[in-house]
């Protein structure tokens, strides 16, 4: 678990075998080493997180700023509607401002 704006997203993952193919918010996340702070790459929600990832169009940008380890996180929404999970990806991406993506 990585606690990120107060939420417990499950991960970092490296993998996209593990995520589920359920609805959500993630993160993308890289460090170059151990004993630094992740930084948010980008962040986005999607009623299917796993095959958003693993198909994404912004992968190009995550791997330009792959600072050496390059993760994703998700916090599962079940019972949020898309307008619900919209808002809280908008409340991270101000807070964050992701290197890849804009709303």
């Amino acid at each position: 678990m990585i606690n990120i704006a107060g939420y417990q997203f499950e991960g970092p993952y490296t993998n996209t075998d593990s995520f589920k193919d359920n609805a959500g918010i993630y993160a993308i996340l890289t460090r170059g080493q151990t004993t630094v702070p992740w930084m948010v790459v980008d962040i986005g929600e999607s009623d299917q997180v796993k095959s958003r990832i693993a198909n994404h169009d912004r992968k190009n940008c995550w791997n330009r700023n792959n600072q050496g380890m390059l993760t994703g996180a998700v916090l599962y929404t079940p019972g949020w509607t898309a307008t619900q999970r919209r808002s809280l990806e908008a409340s991270l991406r101000e807070q964050y401002t992701p290197t890849c993506g804009v709303i």
